[in-house]
């Protein structure tokens, strides 16, 4: 029994571990407003502090479906072409959850006048857990097993990125590794079908157009890849009026459609908002995914 125990537990992480198309690291729809989420790199490129609250309810209607909780910081050094940053985050799926937290390093060169390059290390440690007072198999018998534990069990694991991020006034583009330790999450020595955190890398990139003094649109594309899951692909278009207000539609290829919007407040408070539609067949049990975006500018240091 204790062996098929452990066997259900790796299921339940492989749940938590797949919500799209097999990848591990959590998902946002919004990225391209907090870039750094996906790449260390990022920190520093901005000339202020920055921190941004990414908070995502996925398949809503569906009990126990996923939800990724994420806080960031980053920023440049006042004198030096550096950056700093940390976060933390939780990811939720029913019984099963992960709990993040990171900090990383950056520093960027000038190529020319208006481009320039910056390379970012990420490290931090991750917590996994099980909850096995939430544990339902269906049936009292199984339930009340005595070797079936109802406590909660958890396991720590150190994680690292890294990543490369160039960037101009008008155009950005970086490519970022995730999870390079490729640890194993084990609750017990005698665990089996354990998972293994494999490498992510991901790819993304936009423009930044000026139409006129009002608007300016900015067409992005991200690819995501994991071994050996397929290639995910989200195409993004966003157009901005007058630097305050925002909309936005993003395709995740063969997966869902997001519509964004947002707003910032006196260059300092932004509020973000999306809403995804599914294509897949879970998409007809659910009414859709929320994600928000909160943020808050500092002033100038540099």
């Amino acid at each position: 029994m204790k062996k098929a125990y452990l066997i259900i537990i790796a299921v339940l992480f492989s749940g938590i571990f797949s919500t799209t198309k097999g990848q591990q690291i959590p998902q946002y729809s919004q990225f391209m407003f907090n870039p750094y989420i996906i790449n260390p790199a990022v920190a520093g490129t901005y000339n202020y502090f920055q921190i941004r609250s990414n908070n995502r309810y996925q398949w809503i209607g569906i009990p126990d479906a996923p939800q990724t909780y994420s806080l960031s910081v980053y920023g440049p050094h006042a004198k030096k072409d550096m950056g700093f940053g940390g976060m933390i985050f939780s990811d939720i799926t029913g019984p099963t959850s992960r709990l993040g937290l990171n900090g990383s390093y950056s520093y960027n060169i000038r190529m020319t006048d208006d481009i320039r390059v910056s390379g970012g290390l990420l490290f931090g440690l991750m917590q996994y857990k099980v909850d096995g007072s939430k544990l339902n198999f269906g049936d009292a018998n199984i339930s009340n097993d005595p070797a079936l534990f109802t406590a909660t069990k958890s396991t720590l694991s150190p994680d690292a990125s890294v990543g490369l991020y160039m960037y101009s006034s008008y155009f950005y583009a970086g490519i970022s590794a995730m999870q390079l330790m490729g640890n194993k999450v084990n609750f017990n020595a005698d665990a089996v079908g354990v998972n293994k955190l494999k490498q992510h890398f991901i790819l993304a990139g936009g423009i930044k157009y000026l139409l006129n003094r009002n608007y300016e649109v900015e067409p992005t594309l991200l690819l995501k890849y994991m071994s050996p899951a397929p290639v995910v692909v989200e195409l993004n278009g966003k157009i901005t009026y007058r630097n305050k207000v925002w909309g936005g539609l993003s395709i995740r290829w063969k997966d869902s459609a997001s519509l964004l919007v947002g707003y910032i407040h006196e260059n300092k408070y932004m509020f973000g908002y999306s809403y995804d539609y599914s294509f897949t067949s879970i998409g007809k049990y659910n009414s859709g995914t929320h994600e928000i975006m909160i943020g808050v500018l500092f002033e100038k240091i540099k």
